[in-house]
C-alpha cells in the first residue's frame, strides 16, 4: 500500500515537472518571437502589395513578427509625433525629403553599421542616384525601393487627330510651348477652352524641372547657395506661370473645378500632363485612349528632372536592430522589389528589376517605359536639408500669387524672401 502510494506520488511529481517544463518552454518560445514595428504610407492597392510581402518575410523568419503601421495621410507629421512620444517604429519607410531632418535629429541608424557586419548587400545593385538621394552628410540612412522621376504623359489620339508630331527626346521649351498651343482648343468658339494643351500643378515638385533644366533651382545641390533668386530661376517660374495666365494653354483653378490633373487627363480635357510613374496603375486600368510618355523638354541646361527616392530606414531607438535589418534587407531585395514593380507603381531602384521584363513590359502602357530609366543619368535628387519642409512652405507661399497670375516672378522673389531661405541653409 505504501509502495503504491509512493509510486503515485512520484508519478504526480513527474507530471507536475513535465507540466512546468512544457509551460515554461511554451512561454520561452512565445517570448522568443521578436516584435518589429514597420510604418509606411500608401493607398489600399499599395497596402495590398505590402501585406503579402510581410507575411512571406514572417514565414521565412519565424522568430520575427512584423507589426504593420499603415499611415495613409499626414504620414510624416504622425511619424514625428511617434518619435516625440518615444514610439518610433523600428523600420520607417522614408523619402529623401525628410531623411535629412531625421539624420540631423540622430533618429536613424547609419546603415554602414549593418553593412560592415553583413556583406550580402551590394550597393552597386542599386542606381547610384538612389543611393545618393538617401545619403546625407555621408550617412546612408535607408535602402532604396524606387526612383521617382517626372515625365510628360500625352494623349496619342489627340496628337494623331490634329496631325501633331509626338514629342521627341530633343524637344525644347520653345517646341513645348508651340505644341501645347496647337493642342489647346475652343471647340464651340465661345471663348471657353474645352481642351487644354497641358495640366498645371502648384506644388514645387511639378515645376522644379523647369528651373533645373534652365540652370536654376531653389537651393544648390551642396545645400549652401540660394538659387531661386537667380535670373534663370525667375525666368523659368514666369514661363510656367505664363502657360496658364498668359498663353491660356493650362487650366485655371476655376476651369479645373474639383477635378485633379490626372482626372482631366483621363477625361481628355488636357492633352498632356507632367506626372510620375505612380500614375501608371490607374491609367492602365481606366484610360480608354492611346497614351504614352515623353521626356521633359530641354532648357539651357538640358532636360533635368528629379531622381527622388523612397526607402527603408531603421530607428536608433529599436530594441531589435538586427531583426530590423533583416526586414529592411528583405524589403529591398529582388523578390520584394519585383512585387512592387509588377503593379506598375514604381520605377525600381534595383538595376536587375528595372531592366527586366517585369518593368519593361512591352504589352502594357506606356510603350516607352524605358524612358523612366533613360532619364536617370541626367536626373538629380531634390536638394534637401533638415529644413526642407520650411523651405518648401516658404516657396509655395511666395510663388502662389505668381501661379495665380496676381504677381510676376520678379515681384514675388524679393530680397526679404531670399534672406529667409538663406537663414534656413545656415
Amino acid at each position: 500500500m505504501k509502495k503504491s502510494f509512493l509510486v503515485s506520488i512520484l508519478i504526480l511529481l513527474l507530471l507536475i515537472c513535465v507540466f512546468i517544463v512544457l509551460y515554461y518552454t511554451r512561454g520561452a518560445k512565445k517570448d522568443s518571437v521578436v516584435q518589429v514595428s514597420f510604418s509606411s504610407w500608401g493607398s489600399e492597392s499599395e497596402v495590398a502589395i505590402i501585406k503579402p510581402i510581410l507575411r512571406e518575410f514572417e514565414t521565412k523568419n519565424p522568430g520575427i513578427k512584423v507589426n504593420f503601421i499603415h499611415i495613409p495621410k499626414n504620414y510624416f507629421q504622425k511619424i514625428q509625433l511617434l518619435i516625440a512620444s518615444n514610439l518610433a517604429p523600428d523600420v520607417i519607410f522614408i523619402n529623401d525629403f525628410y531623411g535629412p531632418l531625421y539624420v540631423e535629429g540622430d533618429i536613424l541608424y547609419d546603415l554602414d553599421y549593418f553593412l560592415k557586419k553583413d556583406d550580402s548587400i551590394m550597393l552597386n545593385t542599386y542606381y547610384k542616384q538612389a543611393i545618393s538621394a538617401l545619403t546625407y552628410k555621408k550617412h546612408l540612412y535607408a535602402l532604396p525601393r524606387d526612383i521617382s522621376n517626372l515625365v510628360i504623359y500625352y494623349n496619342k489620339d489627340i496628337f494623331d487627330k490634329y496631325k501633331i508630331s509626338y514629342p521627341d527626346k530633343n524637344w525644347t521649351f520653345k517646341d513645348f510651348l508651340k505644341t501645347v498651343k496647337l493642342l489647346t482648343k475652343d471647340f464651340n468658339h465661345d471663348g471657353r477652352i474645352d481642351q487644354f494643351g497641358i495640366g498645371f500643378e502648384k506644388q514645387p515638385l511639378f515645376w522644379m524641372p523647369f528651373l533645373w533644366s534652365n540652370g536654376g533651382g531653389i537651393i544648390s545641390s551642396d545645400l549652401k547657395t540660394v538659387l531661386i533668386n537667380k535670373p534663370e530661376s525667375v525666368e523659368s517660374i514666369q514661363f510656367y506661370s505664363d502657360l496658364r495666365n498668359k498663353h491660356h494653354v493650362a487650366p485655371t483653378a476655376s476651369e479645373a473645378g474639383s477635378a485633379t490633373m490626372s482626372q482631366l487627363f483621363m477625361q481628355q480635357r488636357i492633352a498632356m500632363q507632367i506626372n510620375g510613374r505612380w500614375a501608371v496603375p490607374r491609367y492602365r486600368k481606366d484610360i480608354v485612349f492611346n497614351w504614352d510618355i515623353a521626356r521633359f523638354p530641354r532648357g539651357k541646361r538640358g532636360s533635368v528632372v528629379d531622381a527622388d527616392t523612397s526607402g527603408w530606414a531603421i530607428s536608433k531607438t529599436t530594441k531589435h536592430p538586427m531583426e530590423s535589418w533583416k526586414l529592411v534587407k528583405f524589403l529591398a531585395g529582388k523578390a520584394a522589389i519585383q512585387k512592387f514593380t509588377e503593379s506598375g507603381l514604381i520605377v525600381p531602384a534595383r538595376h536587375d528589376v528595372a531592366n527586366s521584363k517585369i518593368f519593361l513590359n512591352s504589352t502594357k502602357s506606356p510603350a516607352n517605359s524605358r524612358l523612366f530609366l533613360d532619364i536617370i543619368p541626367e536626373s538629380i535628387p531634390t536638394p534637401a536639408n533638415q529644413n526642407y519642409q520650411e523651405i518648401t512652405d516658404l516657396v509655395t507661399s511666395a510663388i502662389e500669387p505668381v501661379l495665380n497670375g496676381d504677381l510676376s516672378a520678379k515681384q514675388a522673389i524679393t530680397p526679404d524672401f531670399t534672406r529667409k531661405i538663406v537663414k534656413l541653409l545656415q
